[in-house]
Protein backbone atom coordinates (compact mmCIF):
# COMPACT_ATOMS: atom_id res chain seq x y z
CA UNK A 1 0.00 0.00 0.00
CA UNK A 2 1.03 3.62 -0.92
CA UNK A 3 1.55 6.09 1.36
CA UNK A 4 -0.29 8.56 0.04
CA UNK A 5 -3.35 6.27 -1.33
CA UNK A 6 -6.85 7.25 0.00
CA UNK A 7 -8.04 6.90 3.96
CA UNK A 8 -5.93 4.71 5.90
CA UNK A 9 -6.71 2.59 8.30
CA UNK A 10 -5.28 -0.24 10.38
CA UNK A 11 -7.91 -3.79 10.44
CA UNK A 12 -5.26 -5.61 12.18
CA UNK A 13 -5.19 -3.35 15.34
CA UNK A 14 -9.30 -3.05 15.00
CA UNK A 15 -9.13 -7.13 15.34
CA UNK A 16 -6.38 -6.56 18.51
CA UNK A 17 -8.63 -4.03 20.22
CA UNK A 18 -11.56 -6.13 19.57
CA UNK A 19 -10.33 -8.98 21.70
CA UNK A 20 -9.52 -6.45 24.49
CA UNK A 21 -11.55 -6.10 28.01
CA UNK A 22 -12.21 -2.31 27.57
CA UNK A 23 -14.38 -1.01 24.36
CA UNK A 24 -11.44 0.30 21.58
CA UNK A 25 -10.07 4.04 21.89
CA UNK A 26 -9.91 4.80 18.47
CA UNK A 27 -8.04 8.02 17.32
CA UNK A 28 -8.02 9.50 13.81
CA UNK A 29 -4.59 10.62 13.84
CA UNK A 30 -4.31 13.57 10.45
CA UNK A 31 -1.31 14.33 9.54
CA UNK A 32 0.45 15.08 6.22
CA UNK A 33 4.03 13.70 7.19
CA UNK A 34 4.35 10.50 6.73
CA UNK A 35 6.85 9.79 9.03
CA UNK A 36 5.27 11.91 11.10
CA UNK A 37 2.07 10.28 11.05
CA UNK A 38 3.60 6.92 11.46
CA UNK A 39 5.51 7.90 14.65
CA UNK A 40 2.23 8.78 16.36
CA UNK A 41 0.51 5.87 15.49
CA UNK A 42 2.96 3.66 16.72
CA UNK A 43 3.25 5.50 19.81
CA UNK A 44 -0.65 5.51 20.14
CA UNK A 45 -0.81 1.84 19.31
CA UNK A 46 1.72 1.19 22.10
CA UNK A 47 -0.54 3.03 24.57
CA UNK A 48 -3.46 0.62 23.66
CA UNK A 49 -5.21 3.18 21.41
CA UNK A 50 -6.61 1.95 17.96
CA UNK A 51 -5.19 4.59 15.39
CA UNK A 52 -6.28 5.40 12.15
CA UNK A 53 -4.21 7.40 9.29
CA UNK A 54 -5.68 10.22 7.51
CA UNK A 55 -3.12 12.33 4.72
CA UNK A 56 -5.47 15.40 5.64
CA UNK A 57 -8.84 16.68 6.49
CA UNK A 58 -10.57 14.96 3.51
CA UNK A 59 -9.29 11.99 4.54
CA UNK A 60 -10.24 12.48 8.00
CA UNK A 61 -13.59 13.42 6.96
CA UNK A 62 -13.94 10.62 4.93
CA UNK A 63 -13.46 7.90 7.77
CA UNK A 64 -15.70 9.89 10.08
CA UNK A 65 -18.38 9.52 7.83
CA UNK A 66 -17.72 6.45 7.94
CA UNK A 67 -17.81 5.15 11.03
CA UNK A 68 -19.30 5.68 14.75
CA UNK A 69 -16.66 4.47 16.73
CA UNK A 70 -14.03 7.52 16.49
CA UNK A 71 -13.40 9.03 19.94
CA UNK A 72 -10.52 11.31 19.05
CA UNK A 73 -9.29 13.09 16.33
CA UNK A 74 -5.28 13.99 16.61
CA UNK A 75 -5.06 16.65 14.11
CA UNK A 76 -1.75 18.75 12.46
CA UNK A 77 -2.38 22.66 12.08
CA UNK A 78 -0.24 22.60 8.98
CA UNK A 79 -1.81 20.56 6.00
CA UNK A 80 -2.86 20.91 2.49
CA UNK A 81 -6.06 20.29 0.92
CA UNK A 82 -9.27 21.90 1.62
CA UNK A 83 -9.11 22.87 4.97
CA UNK A 84 -6.08 23.31 7.68
CA UNK A 85 -6.47 20.87 11.29
CA UNK A 86 -7.80 24.02 13.09
CA UNK A 87 -10.57 23.82 10.86
CA UNK A 88 -10.94 20.81 10.37
CA UNK A 89 -11.15 20.80 14.47
CA UNK A 90 -14.22 23.06 14.43
CA UNK A 91 -15.91 21.46 11.10
CA UNK A 92 -15.52 18.10 13.47
CA UNK A 93 -16.78 19.39 16.78
CA UNK A 94 -19.53 21.33 14.85
CA UNK A 95 -20.59 18.05 12.97
CA UNK A 96 -19.90 15.29 15.80
CA UNK A 97 -19.71 16.84 18.71
CA UNK A 98 -19.26 13.77 21.42
CA UNK A 99 -15.50 13.26 19.35
CA UNK A 100 -12.54 14.89 21.30
CA UNK A 101 -10.06 17.14 19.76
CA UNK A 102 -6.18 17.59 20.23
CA UNK A 103 -4.99 19.59 17.89
CA UNK A 104 -0.53 19.90 17.34
CA UNK A 105 1.77 22.10 15.64
CA UNK A 106 5.54 22.63 16.03
CA UNK A 107 5.05 25.80 14.18
CA UNK A 108 2.27 27.77 15.94
CA UNK A 109 1.34 28.46 19.35
CA UNK A 110 -1.58 28.07 20.63
CA UNK A 111 -3.77 28.06 23.84
CA UNK A 112 -6.56 25.73 24.45
CA UNK A 113 -9.11 28.72 23.88
CA UNK A 114 -8.14 28.53 20.55
CA UNK A 115 -10.09 25.64 19.57
CA UNK A 116 -13.38 24.24 20.35
CA UNK A 117 -14.61 23.93 23.68
CA UNK A 118 -13.14 21.01 25.42
CA UNK A 119 -9.74 21.32 22.45
CA UNK A 120 -6.29 20.43 23.73
CA UNK A 121 -3.10 22.11 21.87
CA UNK A 122 -0.23 19.89 22.02
CA UNK A 123 3.08 21.17 20.93
CA UNK A 124 5.54 19.98 18.67
CA UNK A 125 7.95 17.54 19.68
CA UNK A 126 6.14 15.82 22.62
CA UNK A 127 6.94 12.60 23.87
CA UNK A 128 4.89 9.32 24.35
CA UNK A 129 3.78 10.43 28.01
CA UNK A 130 2.60 13.37 26.98
CA UNK A 131 0.83 12.60 24.06
CA UNK A 132 -1.19 9.85 25.94
CA UNK A 133 -1.90 11.91 28.82
CA UNK A 134 -3.13 14.58 26.75
CA UNK A 135 -5.64 11.88 24.90
CA UNK A 136 -6.44 10.69 28.56
CA UNK A 137 -7.71 13.92 29.61
CA UNK A 138 -9.71 14.81 26.87
CA UNK A 139 -11.38 11.05 26.86
CA UNK A 140 -12.19 11.91 30.56
CA UNK A 141 -13.47 15.48 29.92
Amino acid sequence: MSLDSGPMVDNAQDTQAQNTARPPRRVVVVEDEALIRLDAVERLADAGYVPLQARNADDAIHILENRNDIRIVFTDVDMPGSMDGLKLARYVNGRWPPIRLVVTSGHVALSDADLPKGGRFLKKPYTTEVLTRTLGAVMAA
